[in-house]
C-alpha cells in the first residue's frame, strides 16, 4: 500500500454537477493515491458514477477543480483524460460488437507501420493485454459479438489495461464475471497496486471491499458522507452510512406456510443442444424456486427455453395441467402461458434506453392497456403510477430517457415492464446483479410480496446468499442437469458448494475448498 504521508495522485476538489433541477454531485472531494485500491460505495443515484465521468472526462462539472500528480487537469472529453493515464471501465461495455477483439482492444491508439494498422503488432497487443488479466483463453481473432457477457467484460478489462494508465476506474466491473474471472481480476488488481497504480473501485458486493480495498468513500445523495481506512468500520455501519437510515435485515421473512397445490409449470424432459439435458422441474403458485450451480451450467439456456427463445428444444411443458408449445416469447407471454423473463442484461436485452421510462414500461404490456387494437391512454397512465409506486422507481419524470435513471431504477423498470403483464409465472436471470444493497432489499420484499399473491418464480443467482434468504427451495444444476434439490436446514452454503461441484452431500469443508480451487484454475 501506498505511503499515507505521500501526495495524492489525484485530487479532486469541490465537483458540483446538475442536471436539470437535479443535483447529481455538491461540493465533492476526493483523493487517490498511488500503490491504493480506493473503494467508493453508495447506493445507485449516490453520485459514484457522476463522479468518474468527471473524472474520465465524460461529462464537465459545473464546479470544482481536479489535480493529477500536483498540476491543475481540465478535460473536454475522454480521450484528454486517457491521454493523461486515466482509464475507466464502466459497467455498460464499450466495445463495438462486430469487431475482434484485438480491433477492440488497440481501437484508441492501433499500431502502425508505415501509416498502416500493424495487426500483428495489434493482436501481440491484444495478446499481452488478454493474459495481463488471466483472459488467455479469449483469441484475438473472435469477433466480439461471439463472446458470452462474461468474457465481454474481460476484454473490456484487457482494453482498459492496454492503454498503461496511471489511475485505473473499475465500475462494478465484476458484476457480469464469473466467479474463476472475478479471482484472476483480483490476482491482477493485487499486482497492479503493488507496482504503484492509484485503483478506484466500484462495488456493491461488500465481500469484494473487505477483500480489495485499503480506503472506503462513502457517497449519499451526492455528497460525500465519510472517508476512512477498510476495516475500521463493520459492514452494517457501511450500509447504515450509505443509505441513510438504520440497516434492516437484508432478506424479509419467507412466508411459513406454502399453499399445498399442484404444480403450475412442470417441466420433463427439457433438453437443447447438449447445454440442457434432461430438466426435471416443478413450480407451485406461491413458491420461490432457485437456480444454483457454477456459472455456464445451464441455469441461463433453462431460463430462456422456457420462455421461447431457443429453438429446437426438446421435452414437454405443462401450464396449469395442459400441455403447452413454447415457440416464442409472445407466446409466452401471451394471457393463455402468463410468463415474463426478466432477462440478464438489463441494458442490452431488457431496455430501449433512448425512449422514455413511460415507453419502456408499457411496451410489454401494450395488449392489456389496449382495447379494439387502439391504446387507453387513461388505463395506461393508470397502470404505469401504479407500477412506479409499487417499485418506487426514482424519476425526474416518465417521459424522461430510461438511459437517464441510475442503473438500480433502471432495473426497475425492466421489472416493472413484465410486471404490467401480469405474469403468473415469473422467470429472473440474476436480477440484483450490480444494483445497490438498499435496491436489492426492496426487489427481495417485491418478490415474497408476488409470491404471496400466488405467483410462481423460478430465480438464477450467481449470489448463494441471495438463494439463501429468498428462495423455498433450489435446483442445483451441474452439466445442464439438475443434480440436487435442497430445501430447509439442508439449504446452506455448504450444500450449495458441494452439489455445484457435483460432489457428494457430506463432503467435509476442506476438500470442498480443495474442489472449489480448481473449478477455479
Amino acid at each position: 500500500m501506498a505511503d499515507s504521508n505521500a501526495a495524492p495522485l489525484l485530487r479532486m476538489s469541490g465537483i458540483t454537477k446538475s442536471y436539470g433541477g437535479v443535483r447529481a454531485l455538491q461540493d465533492v472531494h476526493f483523493e487517490a493515491n498511488r500503490g491504493t485500491i480506493h473503494a467508493l460505495l453508495g447506493e445507485n443515484g449516490a453520485g459514484k458514477s457522476t463522479l468518474i465521468k468527471v473524472l474520465s472526462g465524460v461529462v464537465r462539472p459545473d464546479s470544482g477543480s481536479i489535480e493529477l500528480d500536483g498540476k491543475p487537469v481540465r478535460f473536454a472529453n475522454p480521450t484528454e483524460a486517457n491521454d493523461a493515464g486515466i482509464a475507466c471501465i464502466f459497467q455498460e461495455l464499450s466495445l463495438l460488437p462486430d469487431l475482434t477483439v484485438a480491433d477492440n482492444i488497440g481501437i484508441t491508439r492501433p499500431p502502425k507501420r508505415f501509416g498502416l494498422i500493424d495487426f500483428r503488432a495489434q493482436r501481440r497487443l491484444a495478446e499481452e493485454a488478454l493474459a495481463r488479466v488471466g483472459g488467455e483463453s479469449i483469441h484475438p481473432s473472435t469477433t466480439v459479438r461471439e463472446l458470452p457477457l462474461s468474457r465481454r467484460q474481460m476484454v473490456e478489462i484487457a482494453k482498459a489495461l492496454a492503454r498503461d494508465p496511471k489511475i485505473l476506474i473499475l465500475d462494478e466491473a465484476t458484476s457480469a464475471l464469473t466467479a474463476a474471472d472475478v479471482e484472476k481480476v483480483f490476482v491482477m488488481l493485487n499486482r497492479l497496486r503493488e507496482e504503484g497504480m492509484a485503483i478506484i473501485y466500484i462495488s456493491h458486493r461488500m465481500n469484494e471491499i473487505a477483500e480489495l480495498a485499503d480506503v472506503c468513500t462513502v457517497c449519499r445523495n451526492g455528497q460525500k458522507v465519510e472517508t476512512f481506512m477498510a476495516g475500521t468500520r463493520s459492514d452494517n455501519a457501511i450500509v447504515e452510512m450509505m443509505i441513510g437510515r438504520e440497516y434492516e435485515s437484508v432478506f424479509p421473512p419467507k412466508a411459513k406456510d406454502k399453499p399445498d397445490v399442484a404444480p403450475i409449470l412442470k417441466v420433463r424432459n427439457l433438453s437443447w443442444q447438449g447445454e440442457l439435458n434432461g430438466i426435471d422441474l416443478d413450480i407451485r403458485p406461491g413458491e420461490i424456486v432457485g437456480l444454483g450451480g457454477l456459472d455456464g451450467q445451464g441455469q441461463r439456456q433453462l431460463l430462456l427455453g422456457l420462455f421461447g427463445t431457443l429453438i429446437g428444444t426438446t421435452g414437454t411443458v405443462e401450464i396449469g395441467g395442459r400441455k403447452v408449445n413454447l415457440t416464442s416469447p409472445k407466446r409466452a407471454k401471451s394471457g393463455e402461458i402468463g410468463m415474463a423473463l426478466i432477462p440478464e442484461d438489463r441494458k442490452a436485452e431488457g431496455l430501449m434506453l433512448p425512449m422514455t421510462v413511460r415507453e419502456n414500461l408499457s411496451f410489454a404490456a401494450v395488449e392489456k392497456v389496449s382495447r379494439f387494437g387502439i391504446v387507453d391512454l387513461a388505463a395506461e397512465e393508470r397502470a404505469i403510477d401504479d407500477m412506479v409506486a409499487l417499485l418506487k422507481i426514482k424519476a425526474a419524470g416518465i417521459d424522461g430517457p430510461v438511459g437517464a435513471l441510475s442503473g438500480g431504477n433502471q432495473q426497475k423498470v425492466v421489472i416493472g415492464k413484465w410486471l404490467m403483464t401480469k405474469p403468473s409465472i415469473i422467470l429472473l436471470n440474476d436480477p440484483t446483479r450490480g444494483i445497490d444493497v438498499g435496491t436489492k432489499q426492496e426487489i427481495y420484499q417485491l418478490l415474497q410480496k408476488l409470491a404471496a399473491d400466488g405467483a410462481a418464480i423460478l430465480f438464477y443467482s450467481t449470489d448463494y446468499d441471495e438463494l439463501i434468504g429468498c428462495c423455498d427451495r433450489v435446483l442445483v444444476m451441474y452439466g445442464g442437469k439438475v443434480v440436487r434439490s435442497l430445501a430447509g436446514s439442508q439449504l446452506n452454503e455448504t450444500n450449495l458448494v458441494s452439489a455445484a461441484l457435483n460432489l457428494p452431500a457430506g463432503t467435509d469443508e476442506l476438500a470442498l475448498a480443495a474442489h472449489a480451487r480448481e473449478a477455479a484454475q
